[in-house]
């Protein structure tokens, strides 16, 4: 089934409601220009309260290893998101050497002028999954704005030779059905698209963004072909 991520979680109830409608990553940003910017020791608080084995994504923005690892640690993350424009992508080599049970997520923004170049920049056996984003510099990720999902395809193709394909950016419960349909991602990633304010979750706009993936995940067998789809005579 296609990975889900919500992403932008401050507080243990909207933590709850996305594990209890069936997502499968929670994300902290650890940004202090972000709206959705959370202090290491309240995102630990949260996973202590979380049950079973949801995956806890930590969103970093062009910070060095040590205070990745510190927080890492302190919070109890399992993945690791690169999200930022000045990246450097030693930093993630550096992670995985001294903590390798950290998976790593690196966010390629479509606005970037090569983002092939820029996804062929990290080592593919140290990234689990690239998360492709409409951010700008000045706003890395969170803009609830979409790329042209069609325009980009060649792009993807290119970068999913490289890892796992994350779809992110201006996402909602309206819309990751078309994008689904389009691209065929690996997962989906959204943060502003379930929100009734910046950090705070809509739970019934998180319970109907789950459901819409997973009614896509129903229509499409294994290698994206629709269950509806007859086989042609042989």
């Amino acid at each position: 089934m296609t990975w889900i991520k919500i992403c932008g979680i401050t507080n243990v109830e909207d933590a709850e409601v996305a594990v209890e409608a069936g997502a499968d990553a929670l994300g902290f940003v650890f940004y202090e220009k972000s709206p959705r910017n959370i202090e290491p020791g309240v995102a630990r608080e949260i996973v202590a309260k979380l049950a079973g084995r949801i995956e806890k994504v930590g969103v970093f923005v062009n910070r060095e290893e040590d205070a990745i690892l510190r927080i890492a640690d302190q919070v109890g993350l399992t993945t690791i998101q690169f999200h930022g424009d000045r990246e450097d992508p030693h930093v993630a080599d550096i992670v995985v050497q001294q903590r390798p049970q950290l998976k790593i997520l690196v966010a390629i923004s479509m606005n970037h002028p090569n983002p092939e170049g820029w996804a062929m920049m990290w080592r593919p056996d140290a990234v689990h999954a690239f998360v492709m984003d409409s951010g700008t510099s000045s706003k890395p990720g969170g803009t609830g704005r979409a790329f042209d999902w069609s325009a980009s395809t060649p792009t993807m193709d290119v970068i999913r030779r490289l890892g796992n394909l994350v779809l992110a950016g201006g996402l909602n419960r309206q819309n990751v059905a078309e994008a689904m349909d389009i691209l065929k991602p690996w997962g989906v990633d959204v943060s502003s698209g379930v929100e009734s304010k910046p950090g705070k979750k809509d739970p019934e706009k998180v319970r109907a963004f789950i459901k819409a993936v997973r009614d896509m995940d129903e229509k499409y067998g294994p290698g994206g072909i629709s269950r509806d789809s007859s086989l042609p005579p042989e």
